[in-house]
């Protein structure tokens, strides 16, 4: 293939533009800001849970404490009852005498209940403090996740720019080359990255490997509008003065 070397030169600036996209590409998949972003939205989820979790701890503790208020208010009622039997003095000297010892277990299982409801209620006191530690806590990470896709918006926005530019500058420099010219350099692009480097001082710039003085010779006695590739790697060489030639 024959192409003069001032089109051949043009592949630079194409493999230049390609070599930029890619690069954006990568970026795209590495953002500092994406990855900022997922750490923070694994944070807010462990958060949740935790949140989560000491909602129901306060759910079973408010049962419990409901259930304990129900049996105090059932003890309570039961012994006014027993107290105004006996004050009342309609009672028989047998059923007294099962009213006071009733009376008494009453006041013990009372005494019993309500130190079980205190004991529950200081436990539901600390588990509200640690809810409400959760809550701040997952209320600061939501913020925090807010700003970083802000930031991640911003730097995405900013690649997708220059990504646009880009490939209007490559539409721009391909349409001026020859068809079979882009064809191959397409193909060697495609299975090995780069399509076209500079051949500087004997040394590939796709592959970066030196070249051999035998094959820098056969390169050097060819036209300079014939189309040159690397021994190694087959990407197209263009030829210029620092080719070392």
């Amino acid at each position: 293939m024959n192409v003069e070397p001032q089109v051949q030169s043009k592949l630079l600036e194409l493999a230049g533009v390609d070599a930029e996209l890619s690069r954006i590409g990568h970026k795209r998949k590495t953002l500092p800001e994406q990855q900022e972003v997922d750490r923070l939205d694994a944070e807010r989820v462990t958060r949740k849970d935790a949140a989560v979790g000491v909602e129901i701890v306060l759910d079973d503790l408010d049962r419990d404490i409901r259930k304990l208020e129900g049996e105090v208010d059932a003890v309570r009622k039961r012994e006014e009852r027993d107290r105004k039997l006996l004050e009342g003095g309609t009672v028989g000297a047998k059923q007294l005498t099962e009213l006071e010892h009733e009376l008494g277990s009453l006041v013990r299982r009372q005494g019993l209940l309500e130190d079980e409801l205190l004991e529950v209620m200081e436990r539901r006191e600390a588990s509200q403090a640690d809810h409400d530690h959760a809550g701040a806590q997952l209320t600061q990470i939501e913020d925090e996740l807010i700003d970083a896709r802000r930031r991640r918006d911003d730097a995405m926005a900013d690649l997708d720019s220059t990504f646009e530019a880009r490939t209007a500058d490559r539409s721009r420099l391909a349409e001026g080359l020859p068809e079979d010219l882009t064809a191959l350099y397409e193909k060697q692009r495609a299975s090995h990255g780069i399509g076209a480097a500079l051949l500087q001082a004997r040394r590939c710039g796709a592959c970066r490997i030196e070249l051999d003085r035998g094959e820098i010779s056969r390169i050097a006695g060819t036209a300079p509008e014939a189309v040159v590739r690397c021994s190694e790697c087959g990407a197209i060489l263009v030829r210029t003065k620092e080719s070392g030639l």
